[in-house]
């Protein structure tokens, strides 16, 4: 009993150790990100001609989950140099793009990244429209994009995962590995594309061992979260076998 008592108590204290950490580490960001911001407003009220500023200020808004702002402020900066060159307002419309696709109003998203022209976002827009379709839930739209967006750039890691994780999501593995393998051939320590690659492999009866240790390495965060996942899959896969198993019997 003592001993359990014990292990309890031990288990409380490292628990609060490490709420102690976390918040000591999200009161430090947050001041960074408070003091990033105060840095950002004294540049544009020096230079509130240098449109860099206001793209720059509404990203770390965006960061920090600020949307509104974020969105207050790049209709200002659209505002203030609609006379300027398209590379300018794309840039900014871009920016206000990405404010709605991570505050999730997705169709305000899409309406953005469509008006972008400029030949130097126009794959970025591309991919954002893909991953705004994707979603939506609308695979079909989502691989429009992403494809488009891959005959712009071929050898595109962040392109060719896109594809990759819009055919995993249709569950065509053995396609979805195919791109993986291109993004990997140019990014090969990504965490995140190693992760997915080693979903493929696994469904595919491949060695995915190797995939699973590159992803931990390179991003341990993706690959913690992605646990679930993974564990989601392995059932999936263990009742396909033991279906297959019961019909071979039948028979």
């Amino acid at each position: 009993m003592e001993n359990d008592d014990k292990k309890i108590n031990d288990l409380q204290k490292k628990n609060q150790e490490n709420q102690r950490k976390y918040m000591k580490t999200r009161d430090q960001e947050e001041a960074k990100a408070k003091q990033l911001v105060h840095e950002l407003v004294v540049k544009i009220d020096k230079n509130p001609d240098d449109y860099h500023n206001y793209y720059e200020l509404a990203t770390v808004l965006v960061e920090g989950k600020d949307y509104q702002q974020a969105e207050e402020l790049l209709m200002k900066a659209l505002g203030l140099f609609s006379e300027s060159d398209q590379s300018v307002t794309d840039l900014l419309k871009y920016g206000l793009g990405n404010v709605y696709y991570a505050a999730e109003e997705y169709d305000k998203a899409i309406e953005i990244f469509q008006t972008i022209v400029d030949p130097q976002l126009k794959v970025k827009a591309y991919v954002m429209l893909a991953q705004s379709y994707m979603a939506k839930g609308d695979n079909k739209r989502a691989m429009v994009f992403a494809l488009t967006a891959q005959s712009e750039s071929r050898d595109d890691p962040e392109v060719n995962k896109l594809i990759g994780d819009n055919l995993l999501s249709l569950g065509n593995f053995q396609q979805a590995g195919e791109f993986y393998d291109l993004a990997l051939k140019v990014d090969a320590n990504n965490g995140q594309i190693n992760f997915d690659r080693g979903i493929v492999a696994l469904v595919n009866d491949e060695n995915y061992q190797e995939y699973f240790e590159k992803a931990k390495k390179f991003d341990p965060d993706y690959y913690e979260k992605g646990q679930q996942r993974l564990q989601d899959i392995e059932k999936f896969i263990q009742l396909n076998k033991n279906s297959d198993s019961k019909k071979n019997d039948q028979e």
